[in-house]
């Protein structure tokens, strides 16, 4: 396991340096959507995580937010070059690098890096490893209340889930201390998992976004609810908490 997660932890390094080395610098717009972006950095960064991946594992697969590619071995990686690209188009410093991996029998995720270029700020997990934060142990926050808790909600990219989101982020507001919206659904994962953050929603979310953080969160003795996403096929409606808080009441 530990080959696995040292190759994911240089692929995440790798394209993260390249998203520092062009962060602030005119960017080419492959797509422009009304509520997202897709960059030819993005095809970029994903293609230099691919080539190093497969280059010590050949036989591996991988699923990304920009294509996916064969192979018939056991492992599947499934990446997010740039977690968070609409915030590193517009120069809004957090975004990150999500890679995780399972095995092609088991949905289970066994891997996670999440790695953030800007801040210089590395998330670990893997079977039988602990997760850690630039080396160190993580957990999730100690917080039972909701009164006490900060919570990010992510609002999704279809008027029927920005409508549900909407509601839903009344009825959360009025009962938390903080809500913040911050544009990286791995980042907020990781940010649950080493205690930042106590819970995170989202109505419309894809597996790459959130595959390596849920990992992170119920190692870090967090909870992962996804059910299938009512306004996209494909999609999932993530809850994730620090699993104490009474999230769940609020949905």
């Amino acid at each position: 396991m530990k080959d696995l997660l040292d190759a994911a932890i240089a692929a995440a390094h790798a394209a993260g340096n390249l998203q520092r080395e062009h962060f602030g610098q005119v960017k080419h717009v492959n797509e422009m959507q009304q509520y997202d972006i897709k960059l030819e950095l993005d095809v970029r960064c994903q293609t230099l995580i691919t080539e190093m991946l497969l280059s010590q594992f050949p036989d591996h697969a991988v699923l990304g937010e920009e294509g996916d590619t064969g192979g018939s071995g056991a492992v599947e990686w499934i990446v997010d070059p740039i977690d968070g690209t609409v915030n590193y188009f517009y120069g809004i410093p957090h975004f990150c690098v999500s890679i995780a991996a399972r095995r092609r029998d088991d949905p289970k995720i066994i891997l996670g890096v999440i790695h953030d270029p800007m801040q210089n700020e590395t998330w670990t997990v893997a079977e039988g490893i602990a997760p850690t934060l630039n080396g160190q142990p993580i957990s999730c926050s100690p917080r039972t209340e909701m009164k006490d808790a900060v919570v990010t909600v992510g609002f999704s990219k279809s008027k029927e889930s920005l409508d549900a989101g909407f509601e839903r982020y009344k009825r959360i507001s009025y009962n938390v201390r903080k809500t913040r919206m911050l544009g990286s659904a791995a980042l907020a994962m990781a940010y649950i998992a080493c205690g930042r953050l106590d819970a995170y929603v989202e109505e419309q979310i894809s597996l790459w976004d959130i595959a390596a953080g849920w990992m992170l969160v119920e190692q870090g003795g967090g909870t992962v609810r996804l059910e299938p996403g009512k306004a996209k096929p494909g999609t999932m409606f993530i809850c994730a908490s620090n699993g104490k808080i009474p999230i769940e009441e609020y949905l």
